[in-house]
């Protein structure tokens, strides 16, 4: 061998050496039994409610801890993020209202192709609201009555006669629940179900109740406007003369607190991608056990009301509550990474 050609040699060595030294770190994150996720990225999907990304972050919070690398979650509606998990296009949700969303998730494959976890945020609801003051002077109990155009009248907001119902986005659900309540209560004559941005819609809801004006609207718990439109304070739920569900499904518990609200009483799930959720049993049972209150669900929504609502001001939300529910997150913790062995 020529000196050139040692020379050559002892570079080709040398970089041969390098590149290995660069590879450890990569084969250093093999699984532990601390980080069974270690090695692992997942990738997220949310809606595009900033106000239903807290509870995401909470499970974001917990799988880091179990070593997985958490991608920034990706956000669409509903419908479309069932196809994405489905497709393998991301990992998890945990924003699947389980009887609201069922149709989007039984259209993608449902148990073929999607895992469901536990109950995320059990006992939500939906329905319909108006004042307290104008329901106490008309004797206003159930939107049966929104179908005498005397009482239809007084939520009249742009003066056409029929109540104005401030209603929900295309894409979400429940828009299509409200249209079906509509029909199905004879209330098409008498009411007009306002959709567009929920949000922006209820803003202008709220700024003509603190006017005085009469107001309906449909919401669910939980979320911000519970604490700003007080149930039993500042409004009422309204009853429905007997349950109607588009699916035909009517057997199913619609009623809180002695009044048939119309719509089941629903929980929220976590959903996987399946074949994701068989690989990682780690992350499966983490995402079977977090859970979080409706009431503090809408006590972070309300702070972001009162402006924290940037991605930052909602990740430190979660980290505070992981904080203030470290005991019970640890044992979820535990049981995950038992469940990897």
């Amino acid at each position: 061998m020529n000196l050139h050609t040692h020379g050559f040699t002892r570079k080709l060595l040398h970089c041969a050496a390098v590149a290995s030294l660069s590879l450890l770190p990569l084969y250093g994150q093999a699984a532990t039994a601390e980080q069974p996720g270690q090695g692992v990225s997942v990738t997220p999907i949310f809606p595009s409610i900033a106000e239903e990304h807290f509870r995401g972050e909470v499970a974001i919070a917990g799988l880091r801890e179990l070593g997985y690398e958490v991608k920034k979650p990706k956000e669409t509606e509903y419908a479309t993020m069932m196809v994405a998990l489905s497709y393998g296009d991301a990992d998890f949700t945990v924003h699947l209202w389980d009887k609201l969303h069922d149709t989007f998730y039984q259209k993608v494959g449902g148990d073929d192709t999607l895992v469901k976890a536990g109950d995320v945020i059990p006992g939500v609801l939906q329905g319909y609201l108006v004042d307290k003051k104008t329901a106490d002077a008309h004797g206003i109990k159930s939107v049966a009555d929104l179908k005498k155009p005397e009482i239809a009248k007084l939520f009249d907001s742009n003066g056409d006669g029929k109540a104005d119902l401030t209603g929900c986005n295309p894409g979400w659900g429940c828009e299509l629940m409200i249209d079906h309540h509509l029909k199905a209560y004879g209330l098409e004559k008498t009411v007009t179900h306002n959709r567009g941005s929920y949000f922006a819609l209820m803003a202008d809801t709220i700024q003509r109740y603190k006017q005085g004006e009469s107001i309906l609207y449909y919401t669910w718990v939980p979320q911000w406007i519970a604490g700003v439109l007080v149930e039993g304070q500042d409004v009422v739920w309204l009853e429905v003369p007997h349950t109607d569900l588009p699916d035909g499904n009517n057997d199913v518990n619609t009623s809180f607190n002695g009044k048939n609200l119309g719509f089941a009483v629903d929980e929220v799930k976590a959903v996987l991608n399946k074949e994701f959720a068989e690989e990682n049993p780690a992350a499966l049972k983490f995402l079977s056990l977090v859970q979080i209150t409706t009431d503090d669900e809408s006590a972070q929504n309300l702070k972001m009301q009162d402006g924290e609502n940037s991605a930052k001001d909602i990740r430190r939300h979660a980290a505070e509550w992981v904080a203030a529910h470290r005991e019970q997150f640890d044992t979820w913790i535990a049981a995950s990474r038992a469940a990897a062995k």
